[in-house]
């Protein structure tokens, strides 16, 4: 089976997992959750890169690496760029690749504003409020989807 490779983008104050409001985030530090991660990537064969940044130009030049790296799945959690970056839209719908958008909060429960994204109409899906259990569904999902893309491309 080729290697496929997943790459796991997480925007402003997510460094903050587990010390950020905890009764909305969660006691789950960002390093348990990349943990985590790499070690479900792992146990599916997956490749998995993982970055954060709090700063919009620093997520925008990690995507367009991606697609030089063969990244074939993305998952973001834009945090708050989420409601103000059409510069990371334009990013990720610039190299093609496609990707799941991810919140830990259910965003649709909070405030008005933060019902509002620029990624969600071209994500391939979106999942919030499932704390940072949504990441381990998020690498399901993406790993389900890379495996139905590789057998399409094969027909």
């Amino acid at each position: 089976m080729p290697s496929r490779n997943l790459l796991l983008i997480n925007g402003p104050n997510l460094n903050l997992l587990g010390t950020r409001e905890p009764h909305i985030y969660g006691s789950t530090t960002l390093k348990d959750v990349e943990t985590a991660a790499q070690q479900q990537a792992s146990s599916l064969s997956i490749s998995l890169a993982t970055f954060q940044s709090n700063h919009e130009g620093a997520i925008i030049d990690r995507i367009q690496a991606a697609r030089e790296e063969g990244v074939d799945a993305i998952i973001i959690n834009p945090g708050g760029f989420t409601h103000t970056s059409v510069a990371i839209r334009d990013a990720l719908l610039g190299v093609g690749i496609p990707y799941v958008e991810l919140h830990v909060s259910n965003v649709h429960a909070r405030e008005a504003w933060r019902r509002e994204s620029y990624f969600t109409d071209k994500a391939v899906a979106m999942i919030c409020g499932m704390g940072v259990y949504g990441y381990t569904a998020a690498i399901e999902f993406a790993a389900r989807h890379m495996k139905t893309a590789a057998a399409k491309e094969k027909l």
